[in-house]
């Protein structure tokens, strides 16, 4: 929501202002450059003063660090009798109601900053379980670098956590993966997936961290879980996680080559183009009895699903358990996969028999579009990219409104897209490229999605080594062209503090308007525009949910400013609100004229952040 205010309300006179909150604002102009905060810049005494652009403005906002020259007056607090807050509100000639309409729902705008850069073809990134500071970015060449301080400073330590040995890397091979035992807190132990030299074999290795310092390893590692040779280079799959069931599961390729030439993804006898499920707590070869194909010591055994050609990340969703899985395809299609969390297991995605819902070839062990095999949920053609990179559904704080939301990217085009599933429904799917484009630089050669222990979502580029976080893009904008008022200028309405409804310190300042004339702040939850309201010399641009914020009326001071402080736990909506992280409220601020008349300012949007 974005809030706008307006006022409306003369003390001294006992008329009706009645406003409707209906139409779109008819003009929306430029809004400043994202930021968590406002910046500041020097307009009012000794305190910073964040200002959006006004209309025919196209200059960035500027801070200044110094005392400024006009003193800061403090405005004088009326004493008066403050008509009660109901549908109808009195004031003069002119009435004003509040409609308490259900405010549309409104799309959380998002951006990418970066956390860190300089990494050595990064694929993928994780964090210990309840870990909040620390995010670990597994480098293809056989490195594990750790990104510490992560909310406050981020800074790449010097020291590797740990250098894997054995590597063998380049083009799709190499250091492709790593996971944190559920208990890793207490026992250390974390597990990696790589492809080792000597011809490239995928290799589950398990490390413990050191017991001196918890940001390096120990060298040495403790054991190799599982070994699956490889005939050809591409195709390694190399993606592992531990489901909420405390299992490990492991994303392997086909083998390679192209068209899957052996049928391996459909052979039930081998561990290429499957889902595996291993449990490292026992002992090998750590096959859980609740596997659909377990049979013993046999390790076909570990095969929890079939039919992938090459799983390039798979996650599970951390509050339902529900499992994606990005498989890339031949030449045609690319898909998105889901097994819901009350799966037993036994799925069988299609591959070779069939590229996303389209048939490919044929298979002794399935035949297409058999009803035995399971079609993605998302599929996308060729068209718009050549490999796709699967990602993580957002369970994060900062961004409350995407919460469920599935984000995922094409290694090729860098297109960047998300949606929602519910297990039947795929609802808001939606092309974020342009929204999460970085303000300089650009965002390439997509190769994963991380998550770390708050649940935020980064993004990481294999070429360029940088790693972006999504967060929330809080912001204000100036709209609604106001008209002339009595002291020849037009009204206008900034904000200073922050954006933050966890700081609540969010103020309003209106400006440019007649000299100790009565004004007070409105707000709406969606932008409106109703010219001359009533006889009104302004335009009332605010719509929704209404927020009178009258009992706050005062006088502007001897410049034409007034301000205050908006408490966001407490909207004057009605019912009484609270505003959310991920909202957008709009204001605008109403007056007296020198000749009696009332007017409106322009309007701000306010996009809020956690």
């Amino acid at each position: 929501m974005t809030t706008h205010e307006m006022a409306e309300h003369d003390p001294g006179k006992g008329i009706n202002l009645k406003l409707r909150f209906a139409h779109q604002c008819p003009e929306r102009l430029p809004s400043r450059p994202r930021g968590p905060r406002i910046e500041p810049i020097s307009i009012l005494a000794g305190k910073p003063l964040t200002a959006i652009w006004l209309p025919g403005d196209n200059v960035k906002a500027r801070t200044h660090h110094g005392p400024l020259p006009v003193p800061y007056p403090t405005h004088k607090e009326l004493s008066m009798r403050i008509p009660s807050l109901s549908t109808v509100l009195s004031v003069g000639a002119l009435t004003l109601a509040f409609v308490a309409t259900q405010a549309p729902a409104q799309a959380q705008a998002i951006v990418t900053t970066r956390i860190a850069f300089g990494l050595s073809s990064p694929v993928f990134a994780c964090s210990p379980p309840g870990d909040m500071d620390r995010l670990f970015v597994v480098q293809r060449g056989g490195q594990i670098r750790i990104i510490d301080d992560l909310y406050t400073t981020p800074v790449k330590l010097a020291t590797p956590f740990v250098s894997v040995s054995g590597v063998t890397s380049g083009g799709e091979r190499g250091l492709l993966g790593m996971a944190f035992h559920p208990d890793y807190a207490n026992n250390g132990r974390f597990f990696v997936n790589f492809t080792a030299t000597g011809g490239g074999a995928t290799t589950i290795r398990e490390y413990v961290v050191s017991a001196a310092d918890p940001n390096v390893a120990n060298p040495t590692p403790v054991r190799t879980l599982l070994t699956i040779a490889q005939p050809y280079s591409n195709h390694n799959g190399g993606c592992i996680q531990f489901g909420p069931d405390g299992m490990l599961y492991i994303g392997t390729g086909d083998g390679g080559s192209g068209g899957d030439p052996q049928d391996y993804s459909q052979d039930p006898t081998e561990l290429l183009g499957k889902m595996l499920r291993m449990d490292v707590d026992l002992p090998s070869p750590h096959i859980p009895t609740s596997n659909p194909f377990y049979n013993g010591t046999s390790l076909p055994g570990l095969i929890w699903a079939t039919g992938l050609r090459n799983p390039w990340r798979f996650s599970f969703d951390s509050d339902t358990g529900d499992m994606y899985i990005a498989d890339v395809g031949q030449n045609a299609w690319e898909e998105i996969d889901f097994q819901p969390a009350s799966s037993t297991g036994g799925e069988n995605y299609g591959w070779r028999c069939m590229e996303g819902n389209h048939c490919y070839t044929t298979s002794p062990h399935c035949s297409c579009n058999s009803a035995t095999l399971v079609g993605p949920i998302k599929e996308y053609s060729q068209s718009l990219g050549c490999s796709v990179t699967g990602g993580v559904v957002y369970r994060g704080s900062r961004i409350p409104a995407l919460s469920g939301t599935y984000f995922y990217a094409d290694y090729c085009s860098n297109r960047i897209w998300s949606f929602r599933y519910d297990g039947v429904n795929l609802t808001e799917f939606t092309d974020r490229t342009s929204e999460l484009a970085p303000t300089s630089g650009s965002i390439t050669s997509i190769s994963s999605f991380g998550e770390d222990g708050r649940g935020e979502v980064y993004i990481m580029e294999v070429g360029g080594g940088e790693l972006y976080r999504i967060e929330p893009d809080c912001d204000t904008a100036a709209y609604c062209q106001a008209n002339p008022n009595s002291s020849g200028q037009i009204g206008a309405v900034y904000s200073i503090g922050s954006l933050s409804v966890a700081d609540n310190d969010f103020r309003l300042i209106a400006a440019n308007l007649p000299v100790n004339q009565f004004t007070y702040f409105l707000g709406g939850t969606a932008a409106g525009f109703v010219p001359n309201p009533a006889g009104s010399q302004g335009n009332l641009c605010l719509g929704g949910n209404g927020a009178r914020f009258n009992t706050q009326i005062g006088l502007t001071d001897f410049i034409g400013t007034y301000t205050r402080t908006l408490d966001l736990t407490q909207f004057p909506t009605s019912p009484v609100s609270a505003v959310q992280a991920g909202e957008t409220w709009y204001f605008q601020a109403w007056h007296r004229e020198n000749g009696g008349q009332s007017n409106f300012s322009t309007g701000l949007s306010a996009l809020f952040c956690p």
